[in-house]
């Protein structure tokens, strides 16, 4: 699976050194906002560490996401659901996920929207993406979907 993204990724398109070490830092900043704080970053961290374990053609996309996720609706919160990266809304309901190819020996991940998404559009409209490649047109349509999913 070839991907791309922006002029500063990395080797295998994931998340560069700077991009790491802020993630990190934001971390340490709501472990040092009390309770809450501590809540959120333990699931930031539960999502990096998923992250970090997944195949790097797996890892590179999951990031991908998570920079999406975390730059289109930023009052989402990471957390780990069935050990993938997921995202919830301040009612705690999971409101978009991240489904690694390699978790399941399956062809393509998947960007899945749950019941709290507010994706609807008719009678019928899709819930689950095959995701294979990061391209700008991939990475448009992703903001689209996450910015829709919490309208």
């Amino acid at each position: 699976m070839a991907t791309t993204t922006t002029p500063s990724s990395t080797e295998n398109d994931g998340f560069t050194a700077a991009e790491r070490a802020a993630i990190k830092a934001r971390a340490d900043e709501l472990r040092a906002a009390g309770k809450k704080g501590a809540k959120a970053a333990d699931g930031l961290q539960q999502v990096l560490d998923a992250i970090e374990k997944m195949n790097p053609e797996d890892r590179a996309l999951a990031e991908r996401v998570h920079v999406a996720v975390s730059e289109n609706a930023p009052d989402l919160a990471p957390k780990t659901w069935y050990g993938m990266p997921a995202y919830t809304n301040a009612d705690g309901k999971i409101v978009l996920f991240f489904k690694n190819a390699g978790k399941f020996n399956e062809r393509y991940c998947t960007l899945g929207f749950e019941g709290a998404a507010h994706l609807d559009d008719g009678d019928l409209w899709p819930t689950v993406y095959a995701l294979t490649a990061w391209t700008p047109e991939v990475a448009d349509r992703v903001a689209a979907l996450v910015r829709k999913a919490v309208g």
